[in-house]
């Protein structure tokens, strides 16, 4: 029988909560769950992952490991992961031996695009954007001429805009499919954008959906830049369709969890969904300084079978992502960002990853604002922006 059939009976405090991966995200859901009075263990290779160093127990091992898995399985009453790209095969394992939370088949569709395509347009029957499977070069070459100009996107193993490469021409396309090594890809069309939204929300193991107020996102070279969050959006006319098609997409999926859902709202007003993550997002970190509850709260919640609590942002809060690049100077060198003034700024609230080492591009920290008005708290994002150098200013304001 399923795990995920399980009466939805809460946990008691000092059980156990697995997740797989160490990154940011579990390192956050420790927290909350710990917060919770449960304890975690961290599935997860790397010696020094950031949730390793917080979680009650580190399993220091390969995703796949039937050992660690095992060690999991017997010891959880429930878990959970913080990325796509844990084999699905690992959550069919422990699927047999406690609940699980995705299910081992939203993380295969989410791993997958062209698998998660046919899916949203099979199963969800959702708007997406024009595309295609690229699986050889004759693919590009019969592909339609609609599809120009568009987006070539490994099927696999992407993220923060890598593996993904624009394309103006058939010619262009069959270059960029060379350069992705010949993996099989999915080429979407090119549509005009007026902006980005994602959704993120909560389903329980009996069927009920919760939606945080949806955010409004800008990135640059694939990479999330900024959230903005109103109070009020979820009843906007682009935030309410939103918010009804990714519960869609929950309740197709028999979803148990937190899952977030990125849009594309087009310039003539339509929205169509650009991929589905089945954990918390980026995009719902202001999440923990917006709202009562966190997207990670949440997600502790769910596995241990506790209410959803109010999700409704309290104040205009925006998120700025701070990447590695703000610990190198114009020559290269590495420096300390100046957090102190940052902070100095009223209503921020800085969060560093415990990353140990800085990269260009590499997400280190993230620093939520809020206020009591959108002018505000824009302002503010603005000066932090500033005082951080923070680039590029033009995608933020």
């Amino acid at each position: 029988m399923s795990s995920n059939k399980l009466t939805s009976i809460a946990f008691t405090p000092g059980s156990w909560l697995g997740v797989m991966g160490g990154g940011q995200l579990s390192r956050f859901f420790c927290h909350a769950a710990q917060n919770l009075g449960f304890k975690v263990a961290v599935l997860d290779p790397s010696v020094a992952s950031p949730a390793g160093a917080v979680a009650d127990k580190h399993l220091c091992a390969a995703y796949d490991d039937p050992q660690a898995l095992q060690q999991l399985a017997r010891l959880c009453l429930a878990v959970t992961t913080e990325f796509e790209n844990v084999p699905a095969d690992s959550f069919r394992y422990l699927e047999k031996y406690t609940r699980v939370s995705p299910g081992p088949q939203a993380i295969a569709y989410a791993q997958d695009r062209l698998q998660e395509k046919k899916f949203l347009s099979q199963q969800a029957g959702v708007d997406m954007a024009p595309y295609c499977a690229v699986l050889s070069e004759q693919c590009l070459l019969q592909a339609s001429d609609n599809l120009f100009p568009g987006v070539l996107k490994a099927a696999r193993l992407g993220y923060d805009g890598k593996g993904q490469l624009r394309v103006a021409s058939r010619a262009e396309a069959v270059k960029a499919w060379r350069h992705l090594g010949g993996v099989d890809c999915v080429l979407e069309a090119f549509l005009p954008l007026q902006s980005e939204i994602s959704v993120v929300l909560g389903r329980s193991l009996d069927g009920d959906i919760r939606v945080f107020t949806p955010a409004q996102n800008a990135h640059h070279d694939g990479i999330l830049l900024v959230s903005r969050v109103q109070p009020g959006n979820e009843t906007s006319p682009s935030g309410a369709v939103a918010i009804k098609e990714a519960s869609r997409i929950a309740q197709a999926l028999d979803y148990v969890g937190v899952m977030c859902v990125e849009f594309f709202e087009l310039s003539d007003g339509r929205l169509i969904v650009n991929e589905i993550a089945p954990r918390p997002h980026n995009s719902g970190h202001y999440t923990l300084d917006g709202c009562l509850v966190s997207q990670f709260d949440l997600q502790a919640r769910l596995m241990a079978g506790l209410p959803h609590g109010s999700l409704q942002a309290l104040q205009p809060t925006i998120m700025i992502n701070l990447l590695g690049d703000l610990w190198f100077d114009h020559k290269g060198q590495i420096r300390q960002p100046n957090f102190e003034a940052a902070l100095n700024i009223p209503g921020s609230q800085l969060y560093l990853y415990g990353k140990t080492q800085a990269r260009p591009g590499r997400k280190m920290g993230h620093i939520n604002l809020v206020a009591e008005s959108a002018a505000i708290v824009e302002q503010q994002a603005k000066q932090v922006a500033q005082l951080l150098s923070i680039q590029p200013l033009e995608c933020l304001f």
